[in-house]
């Protein structure tokens, strides 16, 4: 992570992915992650790039009656934090473990804007086209790309698969430098 403010969004879209959790495993690897990030950042940075996010309305404070301030991400805040988590997603090379994840949609021509754009995020962050409506890449991306179906509310529309093989996967292994 870059900067104090991109870790800060990450950090608040970590609540998001805690609330979308099913089971308490990884809710408590979640809440783990989120409590050990926040402590390694500056409280005076901290300060200064609330403000600047409060600001730029990426989030939003709502005081409670207790007293306590909650921060909430924006909708505005949600698309920024998850574009620097695809980003994460592109940048992040490892070990293949030799399975391709697959995005399949079929998606309506009245959602076509989040078609759109789920399409042109989907090779920004380095998926290569199998089909118009069908994508492949050799990184584990199930957690970002269940994200970014939900943020755009394609949930119903959007299937994700990992593929033990497929034909053709010299062509594939070389379009994303595997070997």
């Amino acid at each position: 992570m870059n900067t104090v403010k991109e870790k800060i969004l990450l950090l608040l879209l970590g609540g998001i992915a805690f609330g979308c959790s099913y089971t308490h495993g990884k809710q408590l690897k979640i809440l783990r992650t989120v409590s050990k990030e926040w402590k390694k950042i500056n409280q005076k940075e901290l300060k200064r790039e609330i403000s600047d996010l409060y600001r730029f309305k990426f989030i939003e404070k709502n005081k409670k009656e207790n007293g306590l301030i909650e921060i909430l991400l924006t909708k505005k805040g949600e698309l920024k934090a998850l574009n620097y988590q695809l980003d994460n997603l592109k940048n992040k090379k490892g070990k293949w473990d030799g399975k391709w994840r697959i995005v399949a949609f079929d998606i309506p021509e009245k959602y076509k804007r989040g078609r759109d754009a789920l399409r042109q995020k989907l090779k920004k962050i380095g998926f290569c086209k199998l089909q118009k409506s069908i994508f492949i890449t050799p990184y584990e991306c199930k957690k970002e790309i269940g994200l970014l179906v939900k943020f755009f509310n394609l949930n119903k529309y959007v299937r994700f698969g990992i593929l033990e093989s497929i034909d053709n996967e010299n062509y594939f292994e070389k379009v994303f430098k595997l070997i």
